[in-house]
């Protein structure tokens, strides 16, 4: 039987998160609702915007219900999703998780007029592995990483893809490429 992946479909680009996660071999559920998390065997909080994401896990009921997920389950952030993960973030108007022991800044990589894709060195998958396209779009920063929480990937010295323990969190999109190798890292957790 295939695992069955949860994406927080509240907002943001969830379709294809479940499109990478399909072409890399698993099911997938929109999760809106605590009964649709329950059926998940893993979760992935995509992109978007992480004020909107906090009024709307708090209006749906799924604060608490994501809470408890992440205790036993993996998850997976990606931009806002990784605001939404980290301990820290420059905003008030954002309750996150707390899960990533990391500081986070709201869109220092600047507007949406910014936005940029760059090579990623992806070598922690597999040595021989070629470089993976990183789109950043009005990407979070990490700030500061701390207590057993791993860099994974660097761009320009700064840390912008972070693991500790079951969870992950990106700055960039990697749904927005052809690429499925973060989506089957993810999945191997």
């Amino acid at each position: 039987m295939k695992r069955l992946i949860g994406v927080l479909a509240l907002q943001g680009d969830f379709a294809k998160h479940q499109k990478m996660l399909e072409d890399s071999g698993v099911n997938t559920i929109q999760v809106k609702t605590a009964a649709d998390l329950i059926k998940s065997d893993g979760l992935v909080i995509p992109g978007g915007e992480s004020t909107t994401l906090t009024k709307l896990i708090k209006a749906y009921g799924l604060y608490e219900p994501i809470m408890e997920f992440i205790k036993e389950k993996p998850v997976m952030g990606t931009c806002a999703g990784l605001i939404m993960l980290a301990k820290t973030v420059d905003d008030e108007r954002v309750k996150s998780f707390g899960i990533l022991d990391i500081s986070v800044s709201r869109n220092a990589y600047g507007r949406q007029t910014d936005s940029f894709i760059d090579e990623l060195d992806v070598k922690f998958i597999n040595e021989k592995e070629d470089d993976f396209k990183g789109v950043f779009i009005r990407a979070p920063k990490i700030l500061e990483v701390n207590n057993n929480t791993e860099v994974l990937i660097y761009h320009n010295n700064s840390p912008v893809m972070v693991r500790k323990d079951n969870v992950i969190g990106l700055s960039f999109h990697p749904e927005l490429t052809d690429d499925t190798r973060i989506h089957k890292y993810f999945l191997s957790i």
